[in-house]
């Protein structure tokens, strides 16, 4: 079989106009991290995770380096990762000494345990298993505060998503929450997402980033699933999973599925964002409500492609 492999850095309102060669830049070599794996005829959790641990590291997007403040002006970060084949999966909410958080959830995937672990638990997890950790200044960037300020002087107690975040600063970046599914050359599928969550949010808030069948969803029977927006819809319509139920109920393929989720629900309970899915043919659906969305992907035998809004480039 043909591999494939999509990511996503985010949904939101992106203007047009803005210079976006740096975000495509990135998201072309996160895509070429995850493909390297792919063409070495490695597997479709090890590709979704080098991806997402280069977006990770990454300061245009809000994970890991580069991810956005609580209330409290301090880091709280999310991700989860899940393999379609067995079905086990790992998350990790609010920490925040994790120099990569999608590496602690895979951590957790494979202790087997538990399926998500949070704050302390989790870093103590991470410490063992001898992930690097770093101190909580390390996510932080200058602007990324200076959101936070921007936010609380205009929005008082309510949390908002990166992209309406940044629009309070003329000229601040637009990025958000990122993942990757992945589908290998066995028909085995993955996902993993990762998030610094909403500006502003309430200390110990848990994101969909994290939670099963909300923000990732990976089952061999018929797709893998990663999104990004307002966490919260996500979680209340299981969106991720809904993608699967459509399919697996439904019969439908993964890109009438995709776009019925968020269209029939997410959109109606007032959800904005986008997911990106691959079914085990390698076949990829990228829908979204939003104004725009950073996207890559690539099939075996064919270019890579980026695109921030309908048009791919």
């Amino acid at each position: 079989m043909a591999f494939a492999l999509a990511l996503h850095g985010g949904a939101g309102t992106i203007p047009r106009g803005t210079d976006e060669a740096p975000y495509r830049d990135a998201l072309r070599s996160a895509l070429a991290a995850g493909q390297a794996v792919l063409e070495g005829g490695g597997s479709a959790l090890d590709a979704v995770v080098a991806a997402v641990v280069w977006l990770e590291d990454c300061p245009l997007f809000n994970a890991g380096h580069g991810a956005v403040f609580a209330s409290d002006e301090r880091h709280e970060l999310d991700a989860a990762v899940m393999e379609g084949r067995s079905l086990l999966a790992g998350g990790v909410t609010c920490v925040r000494t994790i120099r990569n958080p999608i590496l602690a959830a895979l951590e957790v995937m494979r202790d087997g345990r538990s399926v998500i672990l949070a704050a302390d638990g989790a870093e103590r997890m991470a410490r063992e298993r001898g992930l690097a950790m770093v101190d909580p200044s390390y996510f932080s960037t200058p602007h990324r505060l200076a959101q936070l300020y921007a936010v609380q002087a205009i929005a008082a107690g309510r949390a908002v998503v990166d992209h309406d975040a940044a629009a309070a600063i003329e000229g601040s970046d637009r990025s958000g929450t990122v993942g990757a599914v992945a589908c290998d050359r066995h028909g085995s599928l993955a996902a993993a997402t990762s998030t610094g969550g909403l500006t502003n949010k309430l200390p110990g808030r848990v994101s969909d980033s994290s939670i099963v069948g909300a923000g990732v969803y990976a089952n061999d029977a018929t797709c893998a699933v990663s999104t990004t927006g307002t966490g919260e819809m996500f979680i209340r319509g299981c969106v991720a999973h809904d993608v699967h139920a459509r399919m697996a109920y439904r019969a439908l393929d993964v890109e009438r599925a995709a776009g019925d989720s968020i269209h029939e629900s997410l959109q109606p309970i007032g959800g904005r964002g986008g997911l990106v899915a691959v079914d085990a043919r390698g076949r990829i659906a990228m829908p979204f409500n939003s104004t725009g969305m950073y996207r890559a992907w690539v099939r075996e035998g064919e270019a890579p492609r980026v695109a921030v809004f309908d048009v791919a480039m």
